[in-house]
């Protein structure tokens, strides 16, 4: 574990991988350090906000060292289930990709546990990890310039789901309607770190 400060109000913690971002992110929500306003995940950083009224980076920087993450603990922000139609431009690409049959991908997918790591790149795209290692895939050779709003997708280790309509290139296994990112509801992300993920077909 590295930590550097990030401006006068954060710390950036530098950890090995994604399974050390998710058990500090999860040790942190279990002991939270007092001030602090965010923590943001990343695939190998977490940055991590204070109100400096109420503390100081020195006593974050401690109380972050102290903590003792577990690999075997992640995060709970709850569960949602999202209802998915597995007819994907790439479903046919994945089989050959991981040597499954089509159903036997739609089986895989959402029999997995599901875990929202992070979020980028749009918002509400969520970077979701799971427990099945014969769905990591490798991205599209040749991005789409334009993916469809709902569009559910895998690429190396993550499935997501693309919040509105965007270039891409990941490889496009199904669809859903239920919108994960809304302005009008509070919070607009369906899918903010923590949250665990059920796909179910449709």
């Amino acid at each position: 574990m590295f930590i550097r400060t990030c401006g006068d109000h954060g710390l950036l913690v530098e950890v090995d991988g994604l399974d050390d971002v998710l058990a500090l992110q999860a040790a942190l929500y279990a002991d939270l350090p007092p001030g602090v306003t965010e923590i943001v995940p990343a695939a190998r950083t977490v940055l991590v906000r204070i109100q400096p009224e109420t503390t100081d980076i020195t006593a974050l920087a401690a109380a972050i060292r102290g903590l003792r993450p577990s690999r075997r603990r992640h995060g709970d922000a709850g569960e949602v289930r999202i209802p998915v139609q597995y007819d994907g431009a790439d479903l046919v690409d994945v089989a050959r990709h991981t040597g499954m049959t089509e159903h036997e991908i739609v089986e895989a997918h959402t029999r997995a546990s599901w875990t929202v790591a992070f979020c980028g790149f749009a918002p509400g795209f969520g970077y979701l990890v799971g427990d099945d290692p014969r769905l990591h895939v490798p991205r599209r050779s040749e991005s789409r310039t334009r993916v469809p709003a709902g569009a559910v997708a895998l690429a190396g280790e993550f499935t997501g789901v693309y919040p509105r309509q965007s270039p891409g290139g990941w490889q496009l296994i199904g669809s859903t309607d239920v919108a994960v990112w809304d302005l009008e509801r509070d919070p607009p992300g369906l899918l903010r770190p923590g949250v665990r993920v059920r796909f179910v077909a449709v």
